[in-house]
């Protein structure tokens, strides 16, 4: 039975040898350049750059980076909030959650992928986003978290928290964005409370345009009463529009 172990790990090894030289060992090595990440286990990258729609074609990657994914969210989230934490000391907890809610949202790790240059690593079939830039930026802001996971993975702890600081938490510390409130939906809400208001009820009123461009309307209403409409190309895009266009009726 030791024998087959062995065996079996051998044929593992050198299947992935073969994958890797597939997905071109020199893009590797560039990204290794780029973040000054010297990579133990390639293979890991491989799959972090890999998004699930490019499976749809024949290829020797097999797997995709949305388990990777999973893992780097929840590294990033533990990194920033320790940094939030340490840097300042005499905030509470409402401030703590919203700084660490900017700086790892969607927009905000599209930037930082942008400026690492994920865009032209990433494997992923461009029929899926159709050209929508919603979903590059879903597709770069997953695969920046798939990479922090493999980095983790890989390299442990110390050497991820120096990828999270260098291209995520110091630039958008240095930059104050992370004080920047773009969740309009959590403002609405929060104002609704304080008022002593019903919470807001979003309804999906309409979808229009063809399916790879589609967009929603949505209305957002308080106590029954309609206070704002938004459009988007996705409901939670048109939701956030909505609650912006509530806020500016309700505060004024």
């Amino acid at each position: 039975m030791n024998i087959l172990n062995k065996i079996f790990r051998l044929l593992a090894r050198k299947s992935e040898d073969t994958i890797i030289s597939a997905f071109e060992h020199e893009k590797l090595n560039e990204l290794s350049k780029k973040i000054n990440i010297q990579f133990n286990n390639k293979m890991l990258y491989a799959k972090a750059l890999t998004h699930r729609s490019y499976l749809d074609k024949p290829t020797e990657l097999n797997k995709s980076n949305e388990r990777l994914e999973f893992l780097g969210d929840a590294v990033l989230g533990l990194i920033v909030a320790e940094t939030l934490f340490s840097k300042f000391e005499d905030e509470n907890e409402g401030f703590l959650t919203k700084s660490r809610s900017h700086i790892v949202d969607k927009n905000a790790l599209y930037d930082s992928a942008l400026k690492l240059g994920l865009n032209n690593f990433i494997l992923f079939d461009e029929r899926f986003i159709k050209n929508s830039e919603e979903g590059i930026k879903t597709i770069l802001s997953d695969c920046l978290e798939a990479l922090i996971g493999a980095i983790y993975l890989d390299l442990g702890i110390d050497e991820v928290k120096k990828f999270i600081l260098t291209w995520i938490a110091s630039p958008n510390l240095e930059s104050g964005k992370y004080q920047i409130d773009n969740n309009y939906k959590g403002q609405l809400l929060e104002y609704t409370h304080s008022e002593k208001l019903s919470p807001p009820n979003y309804v999906l009123t309409n979808t229009f345009g063809p399916d790879h461009k589609k967009e929603f309307l949505v209305k957002v209403l308080i106590d029954s009463k309609l206070f704002g409409e938004g459009v988007g190309k996705n409901k939670k895009s048109a939701e956030q529009k909505a609650a912006k266009s509530a806020l500016l009726k309700l505060i004024k």
